[in-house]
């Protein structure tokens, strides 16, 4: 079982889903594919039967990113009541479901960690480098470089996230602060190399 396994409705939400193991004997008139092009997508894929309240029914098929059991495998509440967070694998999709054919998929391959945060209504994405953050109206933000490779994170707070990144040349955890109403933040180790770049 993958990490995060679930349907998390921290945010309220316009649409309902139903989880499925296999595809549907009898295909419904609507099915969408995340992305539009890949090969095998269904090794692995996570299927959805997605119910809008204001639309009619359709059949999610989100493409698996890794194999891996760590990485979030699920469904997520968004602060757009209308949208949806899929994760297959560390892959992660926001799909509009009153328009399935808009969709974007978060840059990071993969994502690592998903993070809802109700105060400031926001999912943070936790990546092997950096974090963004998902609101209402789309990107809200990104942070700069916090890390060579891997970011460990220690505290959730109302308006701050803490956490550890990774400096090679010292082979040691820095920690960094991140203002999450902004997406700035103050320490973490990409920085203090002489010769990294933002």
């Amino acid at each position: 079982m993958h990490a995060q396994n679930h349907l998390d409705r921290t945010f309220a939400c316009s649409w309902r889903a139903e989880r499925l193991e296999r595809p549907p004997l009898i295909a419904p008139a609507r099915q969408h594919v995340y992305p539009l092009a890949v090969e095998e997508v269904e090794r692995g894929a996570l299927l959805a039967q997605i119910y809008p309240d204001a639309a009619q029914p359709f059949l999610a098929t989100f493409a698996l990113g890794f194999q891996s059991p760590t990485l979030p495998h699920g469904l997520w509440s968004c602060p757009n009541p209308d949208e949806l967070c899929a994760a297959a694998g560390g892959y992660v999709y926001i799909v509009n479901t009153r328009q399935p054919e808009r969709w974007q998929q978060i840059t990071y391959r993969p994502v690592t960690t998903i993070l809802p945060h109700a105060q400031q209504r926001l999912l943070i994405f936790v990546g092997f480098h950096s974090l963004c953050a998902w609101g209402a109206s789309g990107l809200a933000w990104e942070t700069a470089r916090l890390s060579w490779e891997g970011l460990r994170i220690t505290d959730v707070q109302a308006d701050t996230l803490t956490g550890f990144g990774w400096e090679m040349q010292t082979d040691t955890e820095i920690a960094f602060t991140v203002d999450l109403r902004t997406g700035r933040h103050t320490g973490g180790a990409f920085s203090t190399a002489p010769d990294a770049t933002r």
